[in-house]
């Protein structure tokens, strides 16, 4: 098979996946949901590919949570506030998460450096959703907790991520073994 055919199927194999498992959610006691690793086929893709492609990918998965979750967006009092959670509530937000390669270090083709990689692709993740809690959805629908708009979108986005977060890291622990050589691309080599 030619490599950018393969390059490509194999993309939009891994953003159905993601996009599949991010409609299967555990909802969280604040609000948010955790899904099924919904990230981890972009983080496979970068690892594969790249950081750069990787980023293309999760750009073209943002494009798509958007769209499923317009919605969102109506709640928005001004075109300010709209483009704030078209961009960091999904564009930035799930893009980034195609740049976990670049956070690994050297080698890049480690257990560890995929660890660091989603940790920290997911962490500037939850860094897009706290800025949009504090900045938009506060100043919508204050909370009823009394909590400051900081501390209520910690709290809020918080629970969700880290859930996210500990599930992915888990998954991907457990299939590391028997994907390695698939995630780090050994078998394009050949």
């Amino acid at each position: 098979m030619n490599t950018n055919t393969r390059k490509l199927t194999e993309t939009a194999i891994m953003i159905a996946l993601g996009t599949v498992l991010s409609m299967i959610k555990f909802d969280m006691p604040m609000g948010g949901g955790v899904t099924i690793c919904s990230m981890l086929p972009l983080v496979i893709i970068s690892y594969r590919y790249g950081w750069k492609w990787g980023g293309f990918a999760a750009f073209v998965y943002s494009v798509i949570q958007m769209l499923l979750g317009l919605d969102n967006v109506r709640y928005a009092s001004s075109a300010v506030m709209a483009a704030g959670i078209i961009l960091f509530d999904y564009i930035i937000a799930y893009t980034v998460i195609g740049f976990a390669s670049l956070f690994g270090g050297k080698p890049n083709n480690t257990r560890k450096a995929l660890v660091i990689g989603i940790v920290v692709s997911f962490f500037l993740r939850f860094l897009c959703h706290f800025l949009t809690g504090m900045w938009i959805w506060d100043a919508l629908w204050p909370n009823e907790l009394g909590m400051t708009s900081a501390v209520y979108s910690l709290a809020y986005n918080g629970w969700y991520m880290a859930g996210e977060l500990v599930l992915t890291l888990i998954v991907a622990m457990a299939l590391y073994p028997s994907l390695r050589k698939y995630i780090h691309g050994e078998d394009l080599k050949r």
